[in-house]
């Protein structure tokens, strides 16, 4: 019986299912994706019809190879083993306009002409230059505000939310929320100085940071981050980690936080209490914690809600928004998110809503549980933001159990 059942299992081994066709296919993305980029707009623009002179043909085919060679080199160069930030600077760029590029040869390239051919505007050839220099304004526009968009200091958002079990001592409780905040190649410590700044305008009770502070490690981003320590809350900073700090030796992350005063909330609560009512304030690594392989880190729900009264009040710091589903499982009242950009590059955030519950803003999950995603607070690599702008969010916790005000 014990040499059938090995046999078994040996042919159980045998018989594993072979990956599907999609799932072969998706390890090409990463070679497929990068020509696509560049071919395509090389297409539209140039051999959609135009019959450019052959000069203007041989440079332009000529710039779409240096784009599609120059990209991964300096991809690789900033992001990979020898982290030079003058080449992630140019390979971001470089990302984030050929994207640009990309959606708008796409969309203009097939709207535009099949409208111009229906409109009857000129020959075949008018159209298409019409088209090419469409999806060059546009792309040129694109990148300008995008750039302006993301470099600027984030506007404040401002939203009232009810939690039914609020108590009515903790109405009015105010909750500035910043996340992804990124800071990576292009030195942004002034940025950095006037976010700091603006939060402290908010006089919020609670500052929560959800995560993604930086591309790099402590030591390397320091400068960049040395603001958070002026941050004010009259009650506590909090701070949970997000995926990048994984990328990036997470436990300098969650040293320097704490240097600067901040609470890392790892896997903890601390109580906020005011007017006789209490809220427990909680936190959990990110999702990617545990594959990370750095001893201690993942994300532990039970472990973050270890000795907090059932009864009161959850407020849940969870860099992803996918995380709501344990949250709401759990009964959690209210978790604060960030890592979808909000999509950052139109339209990105198609993609990022494969694999995420929200993209921005409050959402309902399950019988109690609410889900606040910020659109970030900074940018990650490409330094545009279309469509998606920044935000630093107040919160201002509202209880049914308040007094109607006069």
């Amino acid at each position: 019986m014990t040499d059938t059942g090995n046999t078994r299992l040996a042919d159980g081994e045998a018989q594993a299912p072979r990956p599907s066709r999609l799932h072969r296919l998706m390890r090409y993305i990463p070679l497929i994706a990068p020509v696509l980029l560049w071919a395509v707009p090389c297409g539209v623009l140039l051999y959609g019809g135009q019959h450019w002179p052959l000069p203007v043909t041989a440079v332009g085919t000529a710039l779409f190879a240096l784009g599609l060679v120059t990209l991964p080199l300096a991809m690789m160069r900033g992001h990979g083993r020898r982290q030079q930030d003058r080449a992630a600077i140019v390979g971001d760029t470089l990302l984030g306009g050929s994207w640009i590029l990309f959606t708008w040869s796409v969309l203009l390239g097939v709207l535009l002409r099949l409208a111009l051919t229906v409109a009857g505007v000129g020959e075949s050839q008018d159209r298409a230059r019409i088209v090419t220099w469409a999806v060059l304004g546009v792309t040129a526009v694109l990148l300008g505000w995008g750039y302006t968009e993301a470099r600027r200091i984030p506007r404040v958002r401002e939203l009232d939310v009810e939690l039914p079990r609020l108590g009515a001592g903790l109405d009015g409780l105010r909750v500035a929320l910043i996340t992804d905040t990124h800071y990576g190649p292009l030195d942004r410590a002034r940025w950095s100085e006037r976010v700091c700044e603006t939060v402290n305008t908010l006089e919020a009770d609670l500052v929560c940071h959800t995560g993604d502070i930086a591309d790099g490690t402590a030591e390397r981003r320091r400068a960049q981050a040395l603001p958070l320590g002026t941050v004010q809350a009259t009650r506590a900073r909090v701070y949970v980690t997000g995926n990048h700090e994984y990328y990036s030796e997470a436990q300098g992350w969650v040293d320097l936080m704490d240097e600067l005063g901040w609470e890392p909330l790892r896997n903890r609560h601390l109580l906020l209490e005011r007017g006789g009512d209490t809220l427990v304030v909680a936190g959990v690594d990110d999702v990617t914690a545990e594959s990370s392989g750095l001893a201690g880190h993942r994300a532990h729900l039970a472990g973050a809600l270890d000795g907090a009264d059932p009864d009161l009040p959850v407020l849940l710091l969870a860099h992803q928004p996918k995380f709501v589903d344990r949250a709401a499982a759990d009964g959690i009242d209210l978790q604060l998110s960030g890592h979808t950009h909000g999509g950052q590059i139109w339209p990105f955030h198609y993609l990022v809503r494969i694999d995420q519950p929200a993209v921005a803003g409050l959402s309902r999950h399950g019988a109690r549980t609410l889900l606040y995603t910020s659109r970030g607070t900074g940018f990650w690599g490409p330094p545009f933001r279309v469509f998606a702008p920044s935000e630093i969010t107040l919160l201002v916790l509202r209880s049914p159990h308040a007094p109607a005000s006069s």
